[in-house]
């Protein structure tokens, strides 16, 4: 796995101290506005379906094109533009396939706006939570026609917010283990805080 290293991209509630005040604005509003048209468009259609149309087949094909435009507008234009980070996959000569998770150098970084920043990580995480609980609604109410739907949407949030995190936190990270020692730190720190007498 290939990766640029640069740690000077903001993070999902961070603030980009490199902006200037200035620097808070979009700058990209047409980016911005796609990268969360299209996500909750798909979960709009995919809860009001069976209101608007009877029609099984015309819902499906609606949900998964749009969940197939998010997923090609956030990996290859809003990921570089609000938050300079993108990856893919690459083969090479010898057939082998290669993920590539990159993130702006910082010679060559235009400053990234923090409410860009917080527009792309808050897009990128909270949606695809939704589509877990449909998968667990769909589920639990029966509705199996919907499940290949679902999972389709699970399947393509998922691997994005995947490629993205892999992009920001780097290449070598095992994002289990640092997940794990985030949480043992949290747990140690709480207990170090607890009064004496308890």
């Amino acid at each position: 796995m290939l990766r640029q290293e640069s740690q000077d991209v903001p993070f999902f509630g961070e603030d980009d101290t490199a902006a200037g005040a200035g620097e808070s604005k979009v700058r990209h509003p047409l980016a911005s506005f796609f990268h969360l048209f299209f996500r909750t468009s798909a979960i709009l259609v995919y809860v009001l379906c069976e209101l608007l149309s009877s029609s099984f087949i015309a819902g499906m094909v609606t949900i998964i094109l749009l969940l197939s435009c998010d997923f090609w507008t956030v990996k290859n234009v809003t990921g570089r533009l609000l938050v300079g980070l993108r990856w893919w996959n690459q083969v090479d000569e010898d057939g082998k396939s290669h993920w590539v998770f990159e993130a702006r150098k910082e010679t060559s970084k235009k400053t990234v706006s923090s409410s860009e920043s917080r527009i792309f990580w808050l897009g990128l995480v909270v949606c695809p939570f939704f589509w877990v609980l449909f998968v667990f609604s769909a589920l639990l109410s029966l509705k199996l026609k919907w499940l290949a739907v679902v999972l389709m949407g699970v399947a393509l949030q998922w691997a994005n917010l995947y490629g993205y995190v892999r992009c920001k936190v780097g290449r070598g990270t095992n994002l289990k283990k640092m997940a794990t020692n985030y949480l043992g730190f949290q747990i140690f720190k709480q207990a170090m805080n607890k009064p004496e007498g308890l």
